[in-house]
């Protein structure tokens, strides 16, 4: 057991990050002995490749401007390991955080010894939240998927509606090399008779949900693009969604699309009697968003962790319609299991010169690799982080510098920035 939240930290993040079966046989069991605690929750279950965590936050912010207790279960973090897991407008306190390691520590043991099998890092996460969301009694608990969704740990809940943001390439070699096999991983969160709601636009895949939510007999809403009109970029984006005003204060074309992916989630639930939202607490809730590590700025600085094409993509999209009369620089560095040939490729179609570097983090490419599968006229190696932003942050009136390609990346270099 542990005394102090350093070393409980250090033991967890020490564990496996996923297990060697990809299965629920885990969670199945480490509920059982824990009481069930996923049976007592109303949980909102969203997937995608990107834009899950903005669309958890949309959703967390509107819920509590119409006065919910709501919980929520996110990854990764950005500044603290705490921000995983959220009760209302707070972090699971260090404390709280403490109790339930030491309660899944003893739990991993247990099912080590007696069934030899090891709970994995996502997991024992997954657990914590919750026995967190029971004992805080949540109205609402919203659970953004961590890897795929048919065998993600958080599909051991029984949620009243669930959400598919988009699906494109990443971690291909859990999930299947094509975006049909992607998607299939996706869906398997949508539960017989439980409403699936999407901003899925390729219409190959829309036909594949038609067909999956038919014989789920789940009601399937799909966030038509034709409904989403006048989006308008400055420090604050307008937007209309069915011919109805929002703003929103987090930056790029794709949050138009995540906002009115909560909302119509939101119009669902109340349609359904789940809840209660006025349109003026919509738009409270989407006007609050914040969202640490995705086109963050501080002052010429951005900040987003793209780390997959669809990522690269959107942020290509956003970046040409904010910053197109600007020099933009770019830092780069990416996990080594990630696409990150297709990301360079994205990338240096908009920036002006790209930087590329690495950090002492085991799963992190070497710079020297991501540097040599570029063709960009004007790239450069950056063996130091720490020079890197002395040297790059040193910018002229017209310069921008985007850093990118791993969130874990943008949660080192945030606390250095800040």
């Amino acid at each position: 057991m542990f005394t102090n939240l350093d070393a409980a930290v250090k033991w967890i993040e020490s564990i496996k990050r996923f297990g060697d079966k990809y299965d629920l046989s885990r969670m199945e069991l480490a509920c059982n002995i824990l009481g069930n605690p996923e049976n007592d929750l109303v949980v909102i279950h969203v997937a995608g490749t990107n834009g899950k965590g903005s669309t958890v936050s949309y959703l967390k912010n509107i819920l509590l401007s119409e006065g919910y207790n709501v919980g929520a279960f996110t990854s990764p973090y950005i500044v603290r390991f705490n921000e995983r897991i959220t009760y209302n407008y707070n972090d699971i306190t260090s404390e709280e955080l403490l109790y339930y390691i030491n309660k899944v520590y003893s739990l991993h043991y247990e099912v080590l010894e007696k069934y030899n099998d090891a709970i994995s890092f996502f997991e024992l996460i997954t657990l914590i939240s919750l026995l967190f969301f029971k004992d805080k009694n949540c109205d609402f608990v919203i659970y953004e998927v961590g890897l795929g969704g048919r065998l993600d740990a958080t599909n051991i809940v029984k949620p009243i509606i669930t959400a598919i943001t988009n699906i494109n390439f990443d971690h291909m070699h859990i999930l299947g090399s094509t975006l049909e096999e992607i998607a299939f991983c996706k869906l398997g969160i949508v539960k017989e008779g439980i409403p699936l709601v999407t901003s899925e636009i390729n219409p190959d895949l829309l036909e594949m949900f038609k067909d999956y939510c038919e014989k789920k007999k789940a009601n399937l809403t799909i966030v038509n693009e034709k409904d989403i009109t006048n989006p308008q970029y400055g420090e604050l984006t307008s937007f209309k969604y069915k011919e109805e005003d929002f703003l929103i204060k987090m930056m790029g074309t794709h949050q138009v699309v995540n906002a009115s992916l909560a909302i119509e989630i939101v119009k669902q639930l109340n349609n359904l009697k789940k809840t209660n939202v006025s349109l003026s607490n919509i738009e409270l809730g989407l006007l609050k968003t914040n969202w640490p590590g995705r086109l963050e700025t501080f002052g010429s600085i951005v900040l987003d962790g793209a780390h997959n094409i669809g990522g690269a993509t959107v942020l290509r999209d956003s970046m040409r319609a904010l910053y197109k009369d600007k020099y933009i620089k770019v830092l780069f560095t990416s996990m080594a299991d990630k696409e990150y040939f297709d990301v360079i490729q994205v990338l240096e179609t908009f920036a002006d010169e790209i930087h590329f570097t690495d950090f002492d983090y085991a799963r992190c490419e070497t710079a020297q690799n991501l540097y040599s599968v570029s063709s960009h006229p004007k790239k450069y190696l950056e063996s130091n982080v720490d020079d890197a932003l002395e040297s790059l942050t040193d910018l002229k009136d017209n310069e921008i510098l985007l850093i990118t390609g791993s969130l874990y990346f943008i949660s080192l270099v945030r606390k250095k920035i800040k």
